[in-house]
Parts: C-alpha cells; structure tokens; sequence
C-alpha cells in the first residue's frame, strides 16, 4: 500500500474516509484499516500529516474533508497522539482514533492522549495497535452503513465469518481435548 494513496470502490471518485497516520513508520499497522475499509468495499485516501510537524497540512485535510465528500475520519498516532484530537477540533465529521504503539510506555500514552478529549470536541477512540486498525474500519463502516445498505450487507457477512471461525476452531480444540483425555485412560 502507497503512503499517499486514493482507492475508488463503486465507481466513486470522492473518499468516504479520509485515514491521516501521523508518520510513514505508522504503515504497517494502519494498511489493517485499509485493507478491511477496501473488503467493505468503502472507497478511502489514505496518508500522513503530523499534527506537531505539520499542522497546517493537518489543518487543510480537517478543514476541507467535508467538501471533497468524506464521511468519517481515521487518524493514527503514536506517543503524544494528538492527531485526532486536533482534526476533531476542525471538523464535525465523526473522527476516529487509532492509538499507536510507538514509545516505552508501549501505547498506553496514546490511548490516553485519543481518548481524553474535552467534552464538545468527541473522538471515538478504538484499542491500540492492529486490532483498533480494524476496529477503526469497521467503526466507519458502521457509520457509512447507516446510509449504504449494501455496506451493512457486508458487516453482517463480515460477522458470520467471524463466527464460523471460533465455530472451527472451537471443534478442533475439542478433537484435541478429546484426544488427550483418551491418551491418558
């Protein structure tokens, strides 16, 4: 995945989500929203803005996401993760916030930094790391699927395959148990 990308689904040439990570380091992990915004078939752009090195940059994509189309917000960052609680502050799009684990306090101090916003100025803030980059994806898909039903389609076959595999892996830890309890007899 590009470090500036714009991926059309449906045809669309506007983003319905807009994902700013606030270092090209913070990839690896926020490509998970990207790829399960492309599985709900929700087109996105995707790149980097720091909130402290650029904020201007930062202003301009809050600022202007609204009118190029876009309906929800991801921003990715680490240490201080100031990044959502900024775009939040410039914007009434719904914003999510993916804390990232990039210092020695091991993501507790981005959590914490995403999640406490003063009241008026709300961010909806998912856990740290690669399981929020998902959670952060859905989350807009649940939003952008209260207008698009062909989304909501897909978080609920999203969902049955999520439970046909706890189904299969429940059935082979059973085999397993079953197998240990006759070795032992």
């Amino acid at each position: 995945m590009n470090k500036e990308r714009t991926k059309k689904n449906k045809g669309e040439a506007k983003p319905q989500v807009l994902v700013i990570m606030g270092s090209d380091s913070d990839l690896p992990v926020v490509e998970e929203t990207g790829r399960m915004l492309a599985e709900f078939g929700i087109s996105f752009e995707m790149t980097i803005a720091s909130a402290h090195r650029t904020p201007e940059r930062v202003l301009d994509l809050a600022g202007g996401a609204e009118k190029r189309g876009v309906e929800v917000i991801i921003a990715a960052a680490g240490a201080a993760a100031h990044l959502a609680g900024v775009v939040a502050s410039h914007t009434v799009l719904p914003v999510i916030g993916i804390p990232l684990n990039s210092s020695p306090l091991q993501g507790f101090d981005s959590l914490l930094s995403t999640v406490q916003m003063p009241p008026g100025v709300p961010v909806a803030t998912v856990s740290v790391g690669k399981a929020g980059a998902k959670n952060a994806a859905i989350l807009a898909a649940q939003i952008i699927g209260r207008k698009d039903k062909e989304v909501v389609k897909k978080l609920i076959a999203h969902r049955k395959r999520m439970a046909a595999e706890v189904g299969e892996r429940a059935g082979a830890v059973r085999g397993r148990s079953a197998e240990a309890s006759r070795g032992k007899r």
